[in-house]
């Protein structure tokens, strides 16, 4: 009788662990490198450990058909590394599989069926320039995927394409685009809480222009595809921030966070921001707007290093309609602080400069018009020499002419007189 009950106990036993080795954490002990899928399964994903390195594993499909990581239908996304094939499938064909190829010496397989992806709804009302937390989750069933080995290699990705209500009319090159606003993966970076968790989480910022968008949740890198879709609308961004540098050193300079009072509760405002000065000093100054205030000023230190500084803050508030919790991240921003020691230094060498220039400007005025004195003299002397030169030939010329014209009228007269009678020489 006890063996009887300890037979039983056995093959019992023998029994539980054949199930949970095959359905409790869907790993199955290849046979020949072969295994089976249900006729129930309308979806799987296939990971598979080979030796490092070598080349990804070759599907034989219970018809005999081969599926290859370079060659296969579309129903089949592939995503291989050097020791590791992931293969994901929609509608396998029911029956015995068998993977070709260096599978691992620990000889098992994973399978992972009825894979889903949940995420977030949007909001009624998105801002532009908003930042959400963003929440995706993979599951299997009703139940958080938890395999380390394939949430690692899982890429979700957020695009909005401008909606237009028939898309079909519209030639292929001249439709829109989708917009990659974020990528997250579960890696427990960022707002990721954990890492492998099945929970994916992203800070999404809203950067696009106020309009109706077509929104999608995408994985398709490979590994696991899916697709979520909804249409949301995106409105003008309510709170507006604006930096007012101050002109005098003695005063602060202000940062002004002003809100769209139809869009933000009143009293909701608040306001995080940090400076950094040219050292890489960080300075953070914060402020929150009373009950009855739509508006904010944040009061920032005059900083009297001198160069350029830098500046980012964040801005929040309440949605009116919703009341629901907005945050806005301004991008990083930069203003100058003047040296005015430096500014004063440079004044004074300016009128210096500009004093010596003036200086040397009026000594050649000078040069130049003492060299004109000079040469208008020098022609002046030349000039009067010449002239009594000319006026000393000029009379010379004259007296000759007269002397000659007077000789000449004495020798006329001379000709024109009788001789002087000769005395009688007989008297």
């Amino acid at each position: 009788m006890k063996t009887r009950w300890a037979g039983l106990l056995l093959t019992l036993l023998m029994a539980f662990n054949v199930a949970a080795e095959q359905t409790s954490d869907r790993d199955i002990r290849l046979l020949n490198n072969r295994f089976r899928i249900d006729s129930t399964i309308t979806q799987v994903a296939f990971v598979i450990y080979r030796q490092n390195p070598s080349r990804p594993v070759v599907l034989v499909q219970p018809d005999g058909s081969k599926i290859y990581d370079f060659r296969h239908p579309d129903n089949v996304s592939w995503h291989k590394e050097s020791d590791m094939d992931i293969i994901s499938i929609q509608n396998p064909m029911p029956g015995p599989w068998q993977a070709i190829g260096k599978v691992t010496p620990e000889n098992k397989i994973r399978i992972l069926s009825d894979l889903n992806m949940k995420v977030d709804t949007f909001p009624d009302r998105l801002y532009q320039g908003e930042t959400l937390k963003f929440t995706a989750r993979l599951m299997q069933g009703e139940v958080p995927l938890n395999l380390r080995d394939f949430l690692d290699r899982v890429e979700l990705t957020v695009t909005f394409t401008e909606f237009l209500e028939s898309v079909d009319d519209i030639p292929v090159d001249q439709r829109p685009q989708a917009m990659s606003l974020g990528r997250f993966k579960d890696d427990g970076a960022g707002l990721d809480e954990y890492a492998g968790d099945g929970v994916f989480t992203v800070e999404l910022p809203i950067n696009v222009h106020p309009g109706k968008y077509r929104a999608r949740v995408t994985s398709g890198n490979g590994v696991f595809f899916r697709t979520l879709e909804q249409e949301v609308l995106v409105y003008p961004t309510p709170l507006m921030a604006t930096f007012k540098q101050s002109r005098k050193k003695a005063l602060p300079h202000h940062l002004l966070v002003e809100s769209d009072t139809a869009s933000i509760e009143t009293g909701s405002i608040a306001a995080h921001s940090e400076f950094i000065d040219p050292n890489g000093k960080s300075s953070v100054y914060q402020g929150v707007a009373g009950e009855d205030y739509t508006a904010l000023t944040v009061d920032i230190d005059n900083f009297e290093e001198p160069g350029r500084h830098k500046w980012h803050a964040w801005l929040y508030g309440t949605d009116k309609l919703s009341g629901r919790p907005l945050m806005f991240h301004l991008p990083e921003q930069t203003f100058a602080v003047a040296d005015y020691e430096a500014i004063e230094q440079a004044k004074l060498e300016r009128e210096e400069r500009e004093a010596e220039r003036k200086r040397i400007e009026d000594e050649r005025i000078a040069a130049e018009k003492r060299e004109a004195d000079r040469k208008m003299a020098m022609i002046t002397i030349i000039g009067g020499n010449i002239l009594l030169l000319i006026l000393a030939v000029g009379g010379w010329f004259v007296v000759r002419m007269i002397k000659r014209k007077k000789l000449a009228a004495e020798s006329e007269e001379d000709l024109e007189a009788p001789p002087p009678e000769e005395p009688d020489k007989a008297a």
